[in-house]
């Protein structure tokens, strides 16, 4: 009794997955080892988020590790509250296979 994985997926929404890299000190140091950072959509499951990767940057993805970040307390004078919540999804390429975060002008 597998689970049954979707192959084709819409290829507008695959657009709307991705929200941006991040481009921080721990995403940067995994960029050595071929892994690269992404915030993505809270409702994107792992298979949709390499069909993404695969579709936008035509490359050829291994693995992928998602994680939902807890709420974190924000307070801006009398005002308490929490910073939007994101999912992260760290990447994995296969060797040989590159995205171009830094595009020269």
């Amino acid at each position: 009794m597998g689970r049954k994985v979707q192959t084709e997926f819409d290829q507008r929404r695959l657009a709307d997955i991705i929200h941006r890299p991040l481009v921080n000190e721990k995403a940067t140091l995994l960029l050595e080892n071929n892994k690269y950072t992404f915030e993505v959509d809270r409702t994107a499951n792992k298979y949709e988020i390499k069909a993404a990767i695969e579709f936008l940057f035509n490359v050829k993805v291994t693995k992928v590790n998602t994680h939902n970040l807890p709420p974190r307390a924000k307070r801006v004078g009398r005002f308490a509250g929490y910073r939007p919540q994101y999912k992260r999804a760290i990447v994995t390429l296969a060797s040989g296979s590159s995205i171009n975060l830094f595009p020269e002008v």
